[in-house]
């Protein structure tokens, strides 16, 4: 977009992804503080006062952003027919390795946005993003389920893509080796509770109306 669109003339929506982009170097010294801000909005020549406006929400509105930024990048690089003729347990794989690994020049700069949804008073609003990752995932590996599944699937894919990153963060092994190896337990894992699932699924039919119920609730509410 920065290419047909001058930055000073994009709406805030559209200024966003960029300057979160711009602030990624400068976030592991200056963290994700206005002062990062304004250093990429300098850099962008957006006056600070407008960079301000794009995140009003401060830090958390910050990394908010940025995980936008980097669902959007995974979809662009997997949205092709090889990664559609994988299957199910290796699109998840791939998804949550390739969302990691774009991520690897920017590491620090990570590690200080999981200290901001770290904080107590963001637990709701963190697990809210975690569970719109696991979504995009989801629906990028071609999802469409609409019963008690559809949550239960997100639900398993947030934990470990969640727990993956943690360990991510922290893995000094060559070419992060030793975090696939812990992402691919991780999946093997889920796949033991799917298969049991559908065992009990195949011995006691469809399952309580309850569970039909909340297959029909729209997803939950961010904020």
């Amino acid at each position: 977009m920065a290419d047909t669109i001058p930055y000073a003339d994009m709406t805030l929506d559209e200024l966003r992804p960029h300057l979160v982009e711009a602030m990624l170097p400068h976030v592991p010294f200056d963290g994700w503080t206005e002062g990062a801000l304004e250093t990429a909005a300098a850099e962008l020549g957006i006056k600070p006062a407008v960079a301000r406006l794009a995140f009003p929400g401060g830090a958390f509105q910050m990394v908010d952003a940025y995980i936008r930024t980097a669902d959007a990048k995974m979809i662009a690089a997997l949205d092709n027919p090889a990664f559609h003729a994988l299957k199910i347990r290796q699109k998840i794989t791939t998804a949550i390795r390739t969302r990691l690994e774009q991520a690897t020049a920017h590491r620090e700069a990570i590690r200080r946005a999981a200290a901001v949804l770290a904080f107590p008073a963001n637990a709701r609003k963190t697990a809210g993003l975690t569970w719109r990752t696991a979504d995009t995932i989801w629906r990028l590996a071609g999802d469409t389920s609409t019963d008690f599944n559809h949550y239960s699937k997100r639900a398993l894919a947030g934990s470990v893509y969640a727990a993956t990153l943690l360990y991510w963060l922290n893995d000094e092994s060559e070419g992060s080796a030793d975090s696939w190896a812990f992402l691919d337990r991780r999946i093997a894992g889920v796949m033991r509770i799917e298969t049991a699932k559908a065992k009990l699924k195949a011995r006691t039919g469809e399952g309580p109306s309850l569970l039909r119920f909340l297959g029909r609730l729209r997803y939950p509410v961010e904020g």
